[in-house]
C-alpha cells in the first residue's frame, strides 16, 4: 500500500490576481505513486478517458470514465494509469469560493466537496451528463478564471447531484433523502445496510419501516440495487476479474455477488459483460 504520509499541493501559483480556479488536462503514467499527495484547496476531478487507479491512505480502488471525485484539503489520494490513454481533467479550485458557495446553498450539505463521509465523494457520470459536464469545461477554460464562471460550470453539476436518488417520494422525511443519496458512494454502499441506516443517522428498525412504507424495499434491497448497478458499470468500463469487482462493492463472496447480479440485470455478470461489448462492437 502507498504511504498514508502525504505531500500538501498549494493552489497553483502564476495565475491573475482573484482567480479561483485553474484546470488542466493530464495524462496518466502506468508509474505507481512514490507518495500520496494532499491539498491546500479543493479539488474537483474527473476520468476523461481510460481507467485510473486510485490510491487511498487505506486502500485502492479503480475508476473509470465517467466517474468524478470531489477532493477536498486533507484528503489525502494518488493516481496512477492504468493501460494506455488515461486521462484525467483537474479542476483547482481556492477555499473561499467553495465556502462562499456552501455558505449560500445549505441544501449542498451531504454532495459533493460538503460529503459527510470520510473519504473523497465520488460519482458515476453517464455519459449525457459526461458530455455535458465536458462541454461547460471547455467554457470554463475560455472564460476569465473569476467566481462566476466557476459558479456558472459548479452549480447546474451539484445541483444535478444534489437531487434526491430515482424513485424517493417527496414526502419521505429529509433524512431518508439524505441517506438514499449516501448510499450511492461506493464507501457507503460497500457497508452494506449498515451503511446506508448509520448515514440516515436512525435506529435500523426506523429506517427499515420507513423505507418499507415509502419505497417499498428494506435498507439491503435498496443497497443491493446501488451495488449491482455499480458491479454493472464496472464490468463494462474495466478489464478487472468478477473477484475484484465483487470486493469493490462490498459483495467478496462470489456465489452471492452472482446471485444478487443475475437476479438485479437477468444474466450472469459473465454473460451480461459479454453481451454488452458485442452490443457496442455489433450495434
Amino acid at each position: 500500500m502507498t504511504e498514508a504520509r502525504a505531500h500538501v499541493l498549494a493552489f497553483p501559483e502564476g495565475l491573475a490576481p482573484g482567480a479561483t480556479h485553474h484546470l488542466v488536462r493530464a495524462e496518466l503514467t502506468p508509474r505507481r505513486p512514490r507518495h500520496l499527495h494532499g491539498h491546500a484547496f479543493h479539488e474537483l476531478l474527473w476520468v476523461q478517458n481510460g481507467q485510473v487507479r486510485h490510491h487511498l491512505p487505506d486502500r485502492r480502488e479503480d475508476l473509470v470514465e465517467g466517474d468524478m471525485l470531489f477532493l477536498r484539503p486533507g484528503d489525502a489520494h494518488g493516481l496512477q494509469g492504468r493501460g494506455e490513454a488515461s486521462m484525467v481533467v483537474s479542476l483547482s479550485i481556492r477555499d473561499s469560493a467553495i465556502n462562499a458557495l456552501g455558505a449560500r446553498h445549505p441544501a449542498l450539505t451531504g454532495t459533493g466537496f460538503w460529503s459527510l463521509t470520510p473519504e473523497p465523494s465520488r460519482h458515476h457520470l453517464d455519459l449525457r451528463r459526461m458530455v455535458e459536464v465536458n462541454h461547460a469545461a471547455l467554457r470554463l477554460e475560455r472564460a476569465p478564471r473569476g467566481a462566476l464562471a466557476l459558479e456558472a460550470f459548479l452549480l447546474p453539476l451539484l445541483a444535478d447531484l444534489a437531487q434526491p436518488p430515482a424513485g424517493i417520494p417527496p414526502e419521505a422525511p429529509a433524512w431518508l433523502h439524505r441517506a438514499c443519496r449516501a448510499a450511492q458512494e461506493p464507501e457507503i454502499f460497500r457497508q452494506g445496510a449498515a451503511g446506508l441506516v448509520r448515514a440516515a443517522g436512525r435506529a435500523h428498525p426506523h429506517v427499515a419501516r420507513t423505507m418499507r412504507r415509502h419505497l417499498g424495499q428494506t435498507p439491503s434491497d435498496y443497497v443491493n440495487a446501488r451495488r449491482m448497478a455499480h458491479a454493472a458499470t464496472r464490468l463494462l468500463g474495466s478489464e478487472d476479474s468478477l473477484a475484484e469487482i465483487a470486493a469493490d462493492c462490498g459483495v467478496p463472496n462470489l456465489s452471492h455477488f452472482h446471485k444478487l447480479f443475475l437476479a438485479a440485470h437477468g444474466q450472469t455478470p459473465q454473460r451480461f459483460r459479454r453481451a454488452r461489448r458485442q452490443q457496442l462492437i455489433q450495434p
